[in-house]
């Protein structure tokens, strides 16, 4: 008869490698997965941005777009429209509106009740409102160019957008 030897168990040398190597290749997984959801975090917060300024610009877009020639007295200085770090003009159902930046969010002014167009979490940087032919002597069709810049409200770097689009009125009055 054979003698079977009883000596079959590991030695803890034999352990301390086994657990090593487990614990890299867990390790390496997590980091992976980690990284994997951060990345999925930021890309989500990109196509959030990219939303909600493409909401904005094409809300500003109709209505600037249906602006008419103010004469109820909303803007000053022009026919059309009036800019700076704003836009005001008068709506086709002759209401005043005005498009503004106020504490990082693009808001929306109708006749003295302010709504917000961006979420609060998210920030506007810049907001930059440039129209051309609409002085009072000039009978050209304005043109207004909206340059937003977004990006995300958080502590982790956040992705940054910037959107600019450029509108001509209808020709309702002319």
């Amino acid at each position: 008869m054979k003698i079977l030897n009883k000596n079959k168990g590991f030695t803890l040398i034999e352990m301390l490698i086994a657990t090593l190597i487990f614990s890299i290749v867990i390790g390496a997984a997590i980091g992976v997965f980690v990284s994997a959801i951060r990345f999925q975090k930021y890309n989500l917060t990109h196509q959030q941005i990219l939303s909600q300024s493409s909401y904005a610009m094409e809300y500003m877009d109709r209505a600037i777009r249906m602006a008419k020639k103010d004469e109820i007295g909303c803007i000053d200085g022009s026919n059309y429209l009036e800019a700076t770090n704003s836009i005001k003009f008068v709506t086709y159902h002759n209401q005043c509106w005005r498009f503004f930046v106020q504490n990082g969010q693009l808001k929306i002014d109708k006749d003295g009740v302010v709504y917000d167009l961006t979420s609060d979490d998210f920030r506007v940087i810049d907001f930059n409102v440039n129209v051309t032919g609409d002085s009072l002597g000039d009978n050209l069709q304005p043109k207004v160019t909206i340059l937003i810049e977004i990006e995300g409200d958080g502590l982790a770097p956040q992705p940054k957008i910037k959107i600019q689009t450029t509108i001509s009125q209808r020709n309702l009055d002319r």
